[in-house]
């Protein structure tokens, strides 16, 4: 079957660097690269930058923070890089690390250089190309959840990433860390959110398991099919946000993305993953998949559920407030405050459900 990869553009005038120093710092790094690499960019890069390097004998892929980024933890490449190196040994689906930088003179920044994992990503639509019907969509949801299971079972010890996070505590960390983002991203027109951050700050769980490692950006879009088996995962990207922390806010997070079949129309405009497809779990069904294959006791997964809402408002607000300030003209980003606000509104639908 034809493998279905994102399409490739030119570099965006404000994402460019200086090829020439990168080439000389990547042929000092790694061994037999021929020619001058081909650089173009991947759609992406609403948080991190990324770019295919198509060496004469070898394609690689670039990471690095967008101009203007202030957000150390949502754009630190070495960090990000260290983490998959360690984690590659434990969890075999993380692209094997080429190169880092921590030279701002090579393209003006930190970056590293990874792998290129050849397979299928999915975007918004399920491809008829890879012959799914309902019965295979539900295996291979099955088996996205499962890749998440798998990651929450890592030993940290034994990956060398004891000293990832904080431990115990880590539910109220990000409660006060993402209302304090939410606030520093504030523009012009923007939801208040006080009753939401407060309801968050209330209603967390009194425990919390602050000692497993978490992907935190766990979506469709962020794994690689194998290009013949669409059914098996080989890689999982974008480590940027992995941390060490509590495994039912990873599962949030990833669910804060789930558009499903009876979601309303302005949710369904936002679907970028074809979680909506015949054969996919709804959310409901995956936190109940999620605790059967763990054995954990799931409890009401209301507040897990509103916490990645607002994570995911505050992301899109923090990239919003990017483009209001001109710090990035990408044209995408433009309605991001109108999608920040509407969800707020799905927030607070879920707190509402908590109520009645």
């Amino acid at each position: 079957m034809n493998m279905l990869t994102d399409p490739l553009r030119a570099v965006r005038e404000e994402d460019a660097f200086d090829l020439v120093r990168l080439d000389a710092f990547l042929k000092a790094q790694v061994p037999g690269l021929e020619g001058v690499p081909q650089v173009h960019q991947f759609p992406g890069g609403a948080s991190n930058l990324t770019y295919l390097l198509a060496y004469a004998n070898r394609e690689m892929v670039l990471r690095r923070p967008p101009a203007g980024a202030k957000s150390k933890a949502a754009h630190d490449m070495l960090r990000e890089a260290g983490i998959m190196a360690a984690l590659r040994n434990s969890y075999p689906y993380v692209p094997r690390i080429l190169a880092r930088c921590d030279d701002d003179m090579v393209i003006g920044g930190d970056f590293y250089v990874m792998e290129r994992l050849h397979g299928s990503i999915l975007r918004r639509d399920l491809p008829a190309s890879l012959g799914l019907d309902a019965a295979g969509v539900r295996q291979l949801c099955l088996g996205f959840v499962d890749r998440l299971v798998e990651l929450h079972r890592v030993d940290p010890a034994r990956a060398g990433l004891a000293d990832l996070g904080k431990g115990e505590g880590y539910i109220a960390r990000q409660v006060s860390g993402w209302t304090e983002r939410y606030r520093q991203a504030m523009t012009e027109g923007a939801d208040a959110c006080d009753d939401i951050m407060a309801w968050l700050d209330t209603h967390r769980p009194a425990h919390d398991n602050g000692r497993c490692v978490i992907h935190n950006d766990y979506r469709f879009d962020n794994v690689v099919l194998h290009p013949d088996d669409p059914l098996r995962i080989i890689g999982v990207l974008d480590w940027e946000m992995a941390t060490m922390g509590d495994p039912l806010m990873d599962l949030g997070g990833s669910l804060a993305y789930w558009v499903q079949a009876d979601d309303d129309p302005v949710f369904q405009s936002f679907r970028r993953q074809p979680t909506h497809e015949a054969g996919m779990l709804t959310r409901a069904e995956v936190v109940a998949y999620y605790g059967e294959r763990t054995g954990r006791d799931m409890p009401s997964f209301d507040f897990y559920e509103a916490f990645g809402l607002f994570r995911l408002m505050v992301i899109i607000q923090q990239i919003y407030r990017r483009f209001a300030l001109g710090q990035t003209t990408n044209p995408q980003f433009a309605g991001f405050g109108d999608a920040a606000r509407y969800m707020g509104q799905r927030c607070r639908r879920v707190i509402a459900r908590t109520r009645g």
